[in-house]
């Protein structure tokens, strides 16, 4: 792929967000600053919170970007209702986020923001997504084999869960995986030196 003319910070240590990002065909590296809050106000709609909390992420970054830089900064929510399932905490609470999305649709959205010492594009991307009805076995089963707790909702669409709960998608199957790469790859265009 061709350069766009920036040198491309990804700034997640997500290893899905990492092998995403390289399909794209872009070089870039990796850049975490630890601590940096993801807090958001009560009263912001769920929708709202990704880009909300990737747009916190890529302020941090502002004061230390270089000039040749694009760092990329996401998060992913899982909204339930009106309720945000984020990371699971434990065991227990991976098996309750499980049991709140079975046999109903949620929505995942991703926040991205690319930053450039020159401006900064923030957007977010939803998808639509359907479990079936899933057995106390079955969500036991992939908690203790697959220890989702670093994944918003407590499943990964690529793993076992989503290879036998996912009954319907609409909209990016990637975005699901926690990344919007169609998107992505459409918005660096947009942003090519």
């Amino acid at each position: 792929m061709e350069n766009i003319g920036y040198k491309i910070i990804l700034a997640s240590n997500s290893p899905r967000r990492k092998e995403l990002l390289a399909g794209l065909g872009y070089p870039f590296e990796v850049r975490v600053m630890e601590g940096i809050d993801e807090s958001y106000p009560a009263s912001l709609p769920a929708s709202e919170v990704a880009r909300y909390i990737a747009s916190k992420k890529a302020a941090a970054y502002r004061t230390i970007i270089h000039p040749d830089e694009l760092i990329i900064t996401a998060d992913t929510v899982v909204i339930v209702g009106d309720d945000i399932l984020g990371k699971p905490e434990d065991e227990a609470d991976a098996v309750r986020m499980l049991r709140e999305i079975s046999g109903r649709t949620h929505h995942v959205t991703t926040g991205v923001c690319l930053l450039t010492a020159q401006q900064e594009r923030c957007f977010d991307v939803t998808t639509e997504v359907t479990f079936k009805v899933l057995s106390d076995e079955e969500i036991s089963y992939y908690v203790a084999k697959y220890k989702p707790f670093d994944k918003a909702g407590a499943y990964g669409i690529q793993e076992w869960i989503g290879y036998i709960g996912v009954t319907g998608l609409h909209g990016s199957y990637y975005n699901v995986m926690g990344l919007p790469v169609q998107r992505i790859y459409q918005e660096l265009q947009k942003l090519r030196v």
